[in-house]
């Protein structure tokens, strides 16, 4: 069975794997402070045309958001969000574990609104609750939609009224970067004060790569990440992995293909007169079945179920990434077609 349920279902890419093979016996200093993770990170830095942000290499999304959120809030403060922020949604409470409360309003389509973080502000005047001090935002968003350029400047501007943080989870940061109108790596460092580049989703076998902007965040990050357990003592391979993946123009070479291979699958979905939850144009595809189409798909393939729309009809997901084939999405739309 062809398994369309993620897009970290596969190991790493060829050239990631030839990378780490080709540096597999060099002898270097532990956790991230050899030649690699440095070279690694003057090449993402001329990418972000930043010299003064501050780079860290992490093992995982779920390590990566936590850590971030912990060290920037102090015991008092909380994160707005979405109610389908990865957070809020799918980390077992790690957030909240280090005593820090998540502050949500009801997602459209998948994102966050200025006017969603000014309800809350307005909800918490004073000392009698939290202070909300960071806004948490994903690119791609759980449903697979984007923020474009002018969206991102119009919450880091409201952050900025508002002396909060604006953080963006990455973690299929690739998917986005190369969509129409999308925020490119600069523009992160622009409009944002923490973000991360995802690796995990992207590629990589693991690793997230996180960008601190903001001069307050940056002191004695490394503590926070030892303290957590986020410091790899072979640090280096997630610098050869990044290395690799922003070479040659292999990160954004992944998220054309992956996005690519979604949109076949999407029309296959359209043009056998199925509709799509939400509009996304990303690897992650939300299409309306029903219940007895949903049957016929798992005789073949594996996808996410998500939630039923009614009695006879339910939301799936179908994922894609740097190893789908596009021949396996186009054999999917054949099986598809063949329902009919």
């Amino acid at each position: 069975m062809y398994n369309f349920a993620s897009d970290y279902l596969e190991g790493a890419h060829p050239q990631v794997l030839e990378a780490l093979n080709q540096s597999n016996l060099m002898q270097t200093p532990g956790y991230g402070m050899d030649d690699y993770c440095t070279s690694t990170k003057a090449i993402l830095k001329k990418q972000l045309k930043r010299d003064d942000v501050d780079i860290h290499f992490l093992v995982g999304g779920t390590q990566t958001n936590m850590i971030v959120i912990s060290a920037a809030l102090k015991p008092y403060q909380a994160v707005i969000t979405v109610d389908s922020g990865h957070i809020n949604t799918h980390e077992t409470g790690a957030v909240e574990f280090t005593g820090h409360k998540i502050l949500t309003r009801q997602h459209k389509d998948g994102k966050l609104t200025v006017e969603m973080i000014e309800s809350i502000l307005k909800e918490h005047p004073d000392e009698h609750m939290v202070q909300p001090k960071m806004v948490y935002i994903s690119q791609t968003t759980e449903y697979g939609t984007y923020y474009t350029l002018a969206q991102l400047k119009e919450i880091y501007e409201c952050c900025q009224r508002h002396q909060l943080y604006l953080f963006v989870d990455g973690a299929r940061l690739g998917s986005a970067l190369v969509l129409p109108d999308a925020p490119q790596l600069e523009d992160l460092a622009r409009y944002s004060d923490v973000f991360y580049i995802g690796g995990t989703k992207m590629g990589a076998l693991f690793g997230e790569c996180l960008v601190i902007v903001h001069d307050d965040l940056k002191p004695d990050f490394r503590y926070h990440m030892k303290q957590k357990g986020a410091m790899l003592a072979k640090g280096r391979l997630l610098g050869v992995q990044f290395g690799a993946l922003f070479s040659h123009d292999l990160y954004q070479k992944i998220g054309i293909h992956e996005n690519q291979c979604a949109d076949i699958l999407r029309q296959g979905f359209v043009d056998c007169g199925y509709s799509m939850y939400i509009d996304s144009p990303s690897n992650q595809l939300f299409p309306i079945v029903d219940k007895k189409t949903y049957e016929y798909i798992s005789k073949e393939y594996i996808t996410t179920f998500m939630f039923d729309i009614d009695e006879e009809k339910c939301c799936i997901r179908l994922v894609t990434s740097w190893a789908t084939h596009l021949q396996a999405c186009h054999d999917f739309v054949h099986y598809l077609q063949q329902m009919g």
